[in-house]
C-alpha cells in the first residue's frame, strides 16, 4: 500500500515511510492509494470474530508488506488490552465509552498503536527519531505513555499553557525518561503550526515525525472502535448513526474510512463546540479557518481541523455527496453543562465535557428510526473540577490517576517556533 500527499505535488510513499515521515514535503498529510472494502460476509458474520481479529482485517491492506503478519498481530494484541463497552443511555441513544485504556482516553488506541509501528521499524537504526506532537488535551498524555521506553525514540510534546486540565498536564509532564513536554504560550493551533514548520525546516538535522492524527499510525488505528460498536449493537439495531466529539476531525475521519470498507453506518455527525469551522463550512460552502477559542471540552479547541481534508477526500471533494453522509453542530459551553446535568440527573450518567457535546449532536439530529451513539472519549475525572462544580458531585479517581497526581511537573516554556527550533537543534 502507498500513500499520496493530499498537496498531490510530493511522491508516493510506502506506509513505513508515511509513518516515520508523518508529514509529506509539500506539508500535505497522506491518505492511502485505495480503499478495498472488506468481504461482505465478513461484515455480516462480524460476531464471529474477536476484536483483535477484527482489527487485523480492518487495517492490514493499509500497512501491507510493511509490517509482518505475525508481528501485526502482536502489535494489534498489545494495542488492544482494554475494553471498549457500549453503555445504553435513552431507548435510542447510547455512548460508546473509550476512556478505559492506560490514559483514561480514546487516543491510547492509536498511540499504542503507532508507538508500536514505529519501535518496529527502527529496531535495527543506529539513528534516533523525534516523535514531535501537538496537543489540546489527551494525544500528549497517550502519546507520552504510549512511547515511554520505546528504543531509539525521543518524544517532544507541545501544549498550549493554561489550556488543558491538570490532570492532562501531569500525564504529559511527568514521565520523564524519553518524554520532554513544552509548554507554549498560545493556544493549540499556534503548537499545531510549529509542529508543521519543523517537519519542512531543512535545518533540522534531527529525523521528525509525528504522533498527531495525521500520522497515518495514528489516524487509521482508530477504526477499530467503529468496528467493535457495530458488533455490539447490530443485531439488535439496523441504523446506527455515531456522534463524534470532534477537534482535529481525525476520529470521525477513522469512522468515515470503517464505513468505506463496508462497515453499514447510516450517518456520522460531528459535534463540536463554538470552534465551529467546519459546521459553518457546511451552512454556507466556505471553509474559513478561525483562531481556537478555549472551552471546557478543551480537546477539541481546534480552528483549523487538519484531518478535515481527508474528509473531503473520501467524498471526493463534493460537498453536497459530504452533507448527505455527514453533519456538524456546533454547541456553547453552557449547552454543554446542561446536557451533563441531564445525562446525570435523568440517567445517572456522568459524561465529561466531550461525550456531552457528542450527546447534543444526537438530540439535535433528527434519528428517526436510526439508534445513536455517541462517543465518550475521555474518562470525566480528566476535567475534574468542570465534572464536579457542574454536578455538584464528588468523581471518584482512578488508581492510575491517583498515581500520578502527586509527581513532580516538568516542562520547558516556548513562546514562538525559533525557541522550539533552538531545543530542537541542540
Amino acid at each position: 500500500m502507498n500513500y499520496y500527499s493530499l498537496h498531490h505535488t510530493a511522491p508516493n510513499v510506502s506506509f513505513k515511510e508515511a509513518v516515520i515521515r508523518g508529514l509529506a514535503p509539500d506539508r500535505g498529510i497522506y491518505f492511502p492509494e485505495k480503499i478495498t472494502p472488506l468481504p461482505k460476509d465478513f461484515i455480516e458474520n462480524i460476531n464471529r470474530y474477536s476484536h483483535e481479529e477484527i482489527a487485523l482485517h480492518a487495517i492490514e491492506q493499509f500497512v501491507g508488506d510493511a509490517i509482518p503478519k505475525n508481528v501485526l498481530k502482536n502489535i494489534i494484541n498489545e494495542t488492544l488490552s482494554f475494553d471498549f463497552p457500549v453503555i445504553p443511555i435513552e431507548e435510542n441513544i447510547a455512548t460508546l465509552e473509550l476512556f478505559h485504556g492506560p490514559t483514561m482516553a480514546f487516543k491510547d488506541v492509536g498511540a499504542r498503536f503507532m508507538a508500536r509501528c514505529l519501535g518496529y521499524f527502527n529496531r535495527n537504526s543506529t539513528e534516533k527519531v523525534t516523535v514531535l506532537v501537538a496537543t489540546s488535551g489527551d494525544t500528549g498524555g497517550a502519546v507520552a505513555n504510549g512511547f515511554l521506553g520505546v528504543e531509539g525514540v525521543d518524544v517532544v510534546i507541545l501544549y498550549p499553557s493554561g489550556k488543558v486540565s491538570e490532570i492532562q498536564e501531569k500525564q504529559l509532564t511527568t514521565l520523564g525518561n524519553n518524554i520532554t513536554a513544552l509548554e507554549v504560550d498560545g493556544v493549540f493551533d499556534d503548537c499545531q503550526d510549529m509542529v508543521k514548520t519543523a517537519f519542512l525546516d531543512t535545518e533540522i538535522k534531527r529525523t521528525l515525525t509525528s504522533a498527531n492524527s495525521i500520522n497515518i499510525a495514528r489516524w487509521l488505528p482508530q477504526m477499530f472502535y467503529f468496528f467493535f460498536a457495530y458488533k455490539a449493537l447490530h443485531k439488535q439495531h439496523k441504523n446506527i448513526i455515531f456522534s463524534v466529539p470532534s477537534g482535529n476531525f481525525g476520529n470521525i475521519c477513522a469512522g468515515i474510512m470503517a464505513q468505506k470498507l463496508g462497515l453499514p453506518i447510516q450517518h456520522f455527525i460531528a459535534a463540536t463546540n463554538v470552534n465551529n469551522t467546519v459546521s459553518n463550512y457546511l451552512q454556507n460552502g466556505e471553509y474559513v479557518p478561525q483562531k481556537s477559542i478555549a472551552t471546557i471540552s478543551n480537546a477539541m479547541d481546534v480552528g483549523n481541523p487538519s484531518n478535515f481534508i481527508r474528509i473531503q477526500e473520501l467524498y471526493n471533494n463534493n460537498l453536497e455527496t459530504l452533507k448527505k453522509h455527514f453533519s456538524s453542530y456546533s454547541f456553547t459551553d453552557a449547552e454543554t453543562k446542561s446536557a451533563m446535568k441531564l445525562l446525570f440527573n435523568e440517567h445517572q450518567y456522568v459524561a465529561d465535557p466531550h461525550g456531552a457535546v457528542g450527546y447534543l449532536g444526537l438530540k439535535k439530529h433528527n434519528l428517526k428510526n436510526a439508534y445513536g451513539v455517541f462517543l465518550e472519549t475521555a474518562h470525566p475525572v480528566k476535567f475534574l473540577p468542570t465534572v464536579e462544580s457542574t454536578l455538584n458531585q464528588k468523581i471518584d479517581i482512578p488508581s492510575q490517576i491517583k498515581e500520578i497526581m502527586t509527581k513532580e511537573k516538568k516542562a520547558i516554556t516556548i513562546s514562538n517556533y525559533k525557541e522550539l527550533k533552538h531545543f530542537l537543534m541542540r
